[in-house]
């Protein structure tokens, strides 16, 4: 039902804001598995419509359309007496998108944050804050554990978007040392699977298009920069672990894969997948485009119990297949065919 209340007035409430992106569009379905009501707050802004499509018309699914650098509309207050945890995933996370409007990209991180939190702080929810490995910069320590204070470039192009979150998680940690609010922070780092946006800039969804259509591939540098690849079901997975946790250190906790790929080993992968011949063009790397990226994750393995169950071969083969019949292409990979099977999911802990 959208913009309206659940049929179950007695059932507790998780609120998910950006909740018809990429990484919140699974968590939505991943609580609605297990039998959740979710009130999916978003402004549509970088969402694939279909992510909405699907989420719509389930048992315990509600929708209210809204951009939380506005005060929250009245709609929302409707659930107030029934919502016990709000996931805050509300912002555009791919260079191009956030660079687009980096006043609204900083102003959905700080206003947003401090909107959603005076709600947890009202209703007395658990709070949720998705940060993100930006707020490392470009490391000059590798891994990055959550104790390193990062080499941000504060006011170049990628600014927008790192700073914001850090002044996110500042503002998430001063409720909680107050008193106000019970909070979570997630630091995110590269995440990738189905349901991604084929326009969203970020190197996995531009390198599995661009293989499978047959378009030059676009490689930027030398491909010698790396990553940390962790495939969707794994993310979503540590989200809802850190969420419930109870008893959480005032700190934030990283949840990406620590098998570090330069971009010229992915790309390696995904040619390998699908068979692709297109030519490889190497352009000039974008501002403050982070050399090397790998979590350390210790801290989520002690406190949560969680690691990546899926290998990089496997996630991209599921996200190629997607693509694949996302783009009306034809899978002419043999490696691909080979692979056409659903990945496994697996119960931690």
């Amino acid at each position: 039902m959208e913009n309206g209340r659940m049929k179950n007035g007695h059932d507790s409430v998780t609120v998910v804001a950006g909740g018809a992106g990429f990484i919140g569009s699974h968590l939505c379905q991943a609580l609605l598995d297990k039998g959740q009501q979710v009130l999916c707050i978003d402004n549509l802004q970088t969402c694939r419509p279909v992510n909405l499509k699907q989420l719509k018309g389930q048992p315990g699914f509600s929708f209210i359309r809204a951009d939380i650098v506005d005060p929250l509309p009245l709609s929302v207050y409707e659930y107030a007496g029934r919502i016990t945890r709000i996931y805050n995933l509300a912002c555009a996370a791919s260079p191009p998108q956030y660079q687009a409007d980096p006043e609204h990209t900083m102003l959905t991180n700080v206003m947003g944050a401090d909107r959603l939190l005076r709600l947890a702080e009202e209703t007395g929810a658990r709070f949720l804050l998705s940060s993100t490995s930006e707020v490392y910069g470009d490391p000059e320590a590798h891994p990055q554990h959550e104790d390193y204070r990062g080499w941000v470039n504060c006011t170049g192009p990628r600014a927008c978007y790192d700073e914001g979150k850090r002044a996110a998680e500042a503002m998430a940690f001063d409720f909680a040392r107050m008193g106000r609010a019970e909070v979570r922070v997630a630091r995110l780092f590269n995440t990738y699977g189905p349901q991604m946006h084929p326009d969203d800039g970020r190197v996995v969804s531009n390198l599995v298009c661009q293989a499978l259509s047959g378009s030059d591939i676009t490689i930027y540098g030398d491909g010698s920069q790396t990553r940390s690849f962790c495939y969707i079901s794994d993310m979503v997975e540590g989200l809802i672990r850190l969420m419930e946790r109870d008893d959480m250190p005032h700190s934030p906790v990283n949840l990406g894969n620590p098998d570090e790929y330069t971009i010229s080993e992915l790309l390696e992968q995904v040619i390998a997948l699908t068979g692709s011949n297109a030519p490889v063009i190497h352009k000039p790397l974008p501002v403050d485009d982070p050399r090397r990226r790998r979590p350390d994750i210790g801290r989520a393995k002690a406190l949560l119990d969680w690691a990546p169950q899926v290998p990089l071969k496997e996630g991209l083969a599921a996200t190629c297949r997607w693509f694949a019949k996302e783009l009306g292409v034809d899978r002419r990979s043999r490696a691909l065919h080979e692979a056409d099977r659903p990945i496994a999911t697996v119960a931690l802990g």
